[in-house]
């Protein structure tokens, strides 16, 4: 199976932009996979050992800092709030739940990781509502009503198979171990995940962007810019702190679903469509990844 691993992100765009009418049915079992995922991936790391890195540190305070300038510097040069929301949460989005998937399949150290995705939505919990407090269309929500709605999504979704996973590695790490054997089968667990998010969002767009075309155009060069943007800026942080890979996923690898769920309840909705596009960016490029890695080690096997 695992020569065919560079195909199976492209397939489920595909088949999410070809059945998104049907995909967008399958929306409620999204939290389920997070949760699957999450629980396999942690289960094969010793939770108790992790420790908040530099590389750590510098990411967060990157999608804090430039999330915010880039905001007010489209409001600036654009003069437009919607694309300046979608520059915004370009950037500030949180990681994905399965960046672990990726990023150990590339080889990225699984403790760092793993820190990451519960850090850095942590942070995103704390960091987005002081922000959608003054940007976006409830502003008169308080900031402690949106960090509770945003806590209560990832909460479910991150903290629990974290705890879940903490608690079998401290009293049942029999169970722990067994399931960590099945980590590999959250990489095709994901990619059902992305064809269900996919179609979920062009669905939303084929209902939502009638009359909107040109905003939805220049909401999908924005996507592709910050894309490039994170990766770029990702890969240079982890080659100063030796972990290339895991630099480029944490930063550049993001959970759209979520983000799409935020700018949906707190942005105007039609933000939603650059996450919507930034999926598709990211998961062609890992699937470039995956590919050339593969090859790579296949190459080496033969020498």
């Amino acid at each position: 199976m695992s020569r065919y691993r560079s195909y199976v992100l492209p397939v489920a765009i595909v088949l999410g932009l070809a059945l998104h009418r049907w995909c967008a049915l399958l929306s409620p079992t999204v939290p389920f996979f997070i949760f699957v995922i999450l629980l396999l991936n942690f289960s094969a790391v010793d939770i108790r050992s992790l420790k908040l890195t530099p590389l750590c540190v510098w990411i967060m305070l990157f999608q804090m800092a430039v999330s915010v300038a880039g905001y007010f510097g489209s409001i600036a040069l654009l003069h437009n709030t919607l694309l300046a929301q979608g520059v915004m949460m370009g950037i500030l989005c949180p990681v994905a739940s399965s960046v672990v998937v990726v990023s150990c399949m590339l080889g990225a150290d699984r403790a760092t990781v793993t820190e990451y995705t519960i850090v850095g939505n942590l942070m995103a919990a704390i960091f987005t509502p002081l922000c959608f407090s003054w940007i976006g269309v409830h502003q008169d929500m308080s900031v402690w009503i949106s960090f509770l709605l945003i806590l209560k999504k990832i909460g479910t979704t991150i903290a629990l198979p974290f705890f879940v996973a903490l608690l079998l590695q401290l009293v049942w790490k029999k169970a722990n171990d067994e399931i960590a054997r099945f980590k590999d089968v959250s990489f095709y667990l994901w990619a059902f995940l992305l064809l269900t998010v996919i179609g979920q969002t062009i669905d939303f767009i084929f209902i939502h962007g009638k009359g909107n075309l040109n905003n939805i155009l220049w909401l999908g060069v924005i996507s592709l810019a910050t894309c490039v943007l994170n990766f770029g800026v990702g890969r240079w942080l982890g080659r100063r702190y030796g972990d290339v890979v895991a630099g480029g996923q944490l930063l550049g690898q993001k959970n759209t679903a979520l983000g799409i769920w935020m700018a949906n309840t707190f942005l105007n909705p039609l933000t939603s469509v650059t996450l919507a596009f930034y999926a598709i960016w990211q998961n062609l490029f890992n699937s470039w990844q995956i590919w050339r890695h593969d090859r790579k080690q296949a190459c080496s096997s033969e020498k």
